[in-house]
């Protein structure tokens, strides 16, 4: 869980907000738009709020590179967002369509849909490229975290 110091960007409207320690951070709420800071789900993002989800958040992000034509994403969305509900709030799920957002897909070496990336600290630290459970997608994360 995110500990003292905890800086989180809200998933809706890009606002960053200090988690205070001991409090749970489930229960965070944006101090601009006052929605959860965590939902369970994964946030829907454009190519800014991708930048800033990366550069700023305390905690890792793990990104589903995806497309709406790809059906192996499709296949894994729903898997993806019971992922959501299984890492949260240690590790925010974001999603990046790649059809929408071109730019910031070509510039981050997209090669095939879907794709996992995971960011700590603003760096990359994992790519997974295929469809994936939810099981493996969490396992997977995890394992990349604990390196």
């Amino acid at each position: 869980m995110p500990g003292t110091d905890s800086l989180i960007v809200c998933p809706a409207c890009g606002a960053l907000n200090r988690l205070p320690s001991g409090h749970d951070p489930r229960a965070g709420r944006c101090g601009k738009c006052r929605l959860p800071l965590f939902s369970g789900q994964p946030a829907d993002v454009g190519g800014q709020m991708f930048a800033r989800q990366i550069g700023r958040n305390s905690i890792p992000v793990l990104v589903d590179v995806w497309a709406p034509w790809c059906g192996p994403c499709r296949m894994m969305a729903p898997q993806f967002a019971r992922a959501a509900g299984m890492l949260e709030p240690e590790v925010r799920l974001i999603k990046l369509n790649s059809e929408a957002e071109p730019q910031t897909a070509a510039g981050l070496g997209i090669r095939g849909i879907p794709t996992l990336l995971l960011y700590r600290g603003g760096q990359e630290i994992g790519r997974q490229s295929g469809a994936m459970d939810a099981a493996a997608i969490v396992g997977w994360t995890r394992g990349q975290l604990g390196r």
